[in-house]
């Protein structure tokens, strides 16, 4: 109810306010950002393959792939931007009612998962005789790192044909505009002024997002595989999460803007800042210590814990990575990823360690 699709609805918001920094600084300096954007979404879909490797639910390639469809729609005016990205955050209930009576449409889907199918069963034979999840995570138990490694690749034909069955793309891609027109618009740096603005943002979506969120839950909790079908109740559960997830995500949003205004909030946000500095390390690192904890090839606890242990593993770890990235970025200027990223983006070695202030 508060966390399902909620946080990739702020990252893809972030994500447009971001590019839409990059370019107003470039911009104030008189540079074109347009081409050193471009290899910075280059390699980030590079680095997101090699992350789809090591776990295939990665959503990094996912967004280089959509950045390179927000550059030419960042030319039209705040409020093009706005209705679009709205219209295509209202858009998966109309296409899964039309994918209801015209089955074609999920034509996309239905190849990728046969891709995967094909992909798996030639990478990993003793795969064409299982037949369901249960089957296939009591299969993976007993596997090594390469024989995981061959069935990510699979993986990754499976991972986008979900993301094209549950329309992430216009999902994702409404939030990038949004996000796009809070970075060009300065409206961060006013937030006193347009405080109003930003009660109402907060108020409406919890007003609406708060019940929608919560029979969201319960369609997907109890009717997913009608979702999964086509059928009535897979059509609800897509009004309800339209109505409940992004106007949730904006309220989470604004609520974090206000509490960043306040003495205490800002002293908390400072605490979590050098891990959002190297949010791309840590972001593989989760997926290298999930792998190894979970697998069967490491530790084995998949299907082991329930929603409780495996919550209090995530909280655990990520505070443990607040600490790393603290005690890091004393040294260095960048996550070992990031620096990379930037290296490459910039076509030159960045400087990783910092210089000592001498005195």
């Amino acid at each position: 109810m508060f966390i399902e699709g909620k946080f990739y609805s702020i990252f893809s918001l972030l994500f447009g306010w971001g590019i839409a920094l990059q370019f107003k600084r470039a911009e104030q300096k008189g540079i074109n950002a347009a081409p050193t954007i471009r290899r910075r979404l280059f390699f980030m879909l590079l680095l997101g393959a090699v992350h789809l490797l090591i776990w295939p639910g990665d959503i990094v390639f996912f967004y280089a792939v959509l950045g390179f469809i927000l550059l030419p729609l960042r030319k039209f005016s705040n409020k093009t931007l706005l209705i679009t990205g709205a219209i295509l955050l209202l858009s998966p209930v109309l296409l899964y009612g039309l994918k209801m009576s015209f089955q074609e449409l999920n034509y996309p889907a239905q190849k990728l998962y046969e891709t995967g199918n094909w992909a798996d069963i030639h990478l990993n034979p003793a795969l064409k005789n299982i037949k369901s999840e249960e089957e296939y995570m009591a299969w993976v138990k007993d596997q090594t790192w390469w024989t995981v490694l061959k069935a990510n690749m699979a993986g990754f034909f499976y991972r986008y044909g979900y993301l094209f069955f549950v329309s992430r793309v216009p999902k994702v891609l409404g939030m990038f505009l949004i996000g796009y027109v809070v970075g060009r618009s300065d409206f961060y740096k006013n937030i006193l002024q347009h405080k109003k603005l930003l009660y109402w943002v907060i108020g409406i979506g919890l007003v609406i997002g708060l019940p929608a969120n919560f029979y969201l839950a319960r369609y997907m909790t109890y009717f997913n595989q009608d979702y999964f079908g086509l059928k009535e109740k897979g059509l609800y559960q897509t009004i309800f999460y339209t109505l409940g997830v992004a106007p949730l995500a904006m309220a989470y949003v604004g609520l974090f803007m206000l509490c960043f205004q306040t003495t205490a909030g800002n002293k908390i946000f400072s605490v979590l800042a050098p891990a959002g500095k190297m949010a791309f390390s840590n972001y593989i690192m989760q997926s290298l210590i999930g792998n190894f904890v979970f697998l069967g090839a490491g530790l084995g606890y998949m299907g082991q814990v329930g929603p409780v242990y495996y919550t209090l593993f995530g909280i655990i770890i990520f505070v443990i990575q607040i600490i790393l990235s603290t005690i890091w970025l004393k040294y260095f200027n960048y996550g070992p990823v990031e620096w990379l990223w930037r290296s490459a983006t910039y076509k030159k070695w960045q400087q990783l360690l910092k210089k000592k202030n001498i005195t």
